[in-house]
């Protein structure tokens, strides 16, 4: 890491190889989902890849940011420091998830590659002349907005009224659901990666390090998960991770 005019920048987010549209793997969830073949083109042009290692921090909170960008694949989060030093982890970024704001320069949070991350990038002026001439990139961004409205709101609930083992349960559902949303849409199992460790999970769900292990214990021995490792989570029945969950009978899963 680097210091540039009171900045701090990363000196080991490389370009990686060039991928086609047609073959991403969140084409038809990202912000790009609902453009045409010329649009794409266009937006081929002013695209670029960049890899994070994890642990790696991708933009510090209130530093310029001169891109905006989808996660490709990987996970990272979205943290928050108080005038103090608190720091409060207030959100993940999953595959198709948007990063950064048109029409602002800085980011209000650091941003932090929680695995290996990979992202396809726009430079950020170039994007924002694309959004006020290309209604289907407006439109996808003000419902990939008011999704991301939908899923604060949730959070609070789920941070708010919920139980220990139901923020537990609501945690696997939320990455379990996403992962359906980008294969096939509908499951009755399913098998995943945890994206944080328990340390982050307990900071993200404000719970202790030990509530969440004896809470994910609890889980396994009544049989809603298995563990694969310490982090591979199978789920062989997701309608009763969701009961757990306190959710209703199809978790919001896209059909």
């Amino acid at each position: 890491m680097i210091q540039i005019n009171g900045h701090r920048k990363m000196q080991n987010a490389y370009n990686v190889a060039t991928q086609e549209c047609a073959d991403c793997p969140i084409r038809h969830r990202a912000v790009c989902a609902r453009c045409e073949e010329d649009e794409l083109a266009q937006l081929e042009e002013i695209k670029f890849y960049r890899n994070y290692e994890a642990g790696q921090t991708v933009i510090w909170s209130g530093d310029k940011m001169d891109f905006v960008a989808s996660v490709v694949s990987g996970v990272a989060t979205l943290t928050q420091t108080m005038e103090d030093g608190r720091r409060q982890m207030v959100g993940l970024l999953l595959p198709s998830d948007f990063v950064g704001r048109p029409g602002r320069e800085g980011s209000p949070y650091d941003v932090v590659a929680r695995t290996d991350l990979v992202m396809c990038c726009f430079r950020k002026r170039p994007f924002e002349d694309m959004m006020n001439r290309t209604p289907h990139i407006a439109q996808r961004l003000l419902q990939m907005t008011l999704d991301e409205l939908d899923a604060a709101r949730e959070w609070m609930l789920i941070l708010g009224r919920k139980t220990a083992r139901e923020k537990i349960a609501s945690f696997m559902s939320i990455i379990a659901r996403r992962d359906a949303v980008l294969s096939t849409g509908r499951m009755t199992s399913c098998t995943f990666d945890l994206p944080l460790t328990r340390e982050a999970m307990a900071d993200y769900l404000g719970l202790t390090l030990e509530t969440v292990s004896r809470q994910v214990s609890a889980l396994k021995r009544d049989d809603v998960i298995r563990l694969e490792g310490k982090r591979r989570v199978v789920v062989p029945d997701m309608g009763v991770l969701l009961e757990e969950a306190g959710d209703d009978c199809d978790g919001g899963l896209l059909v």
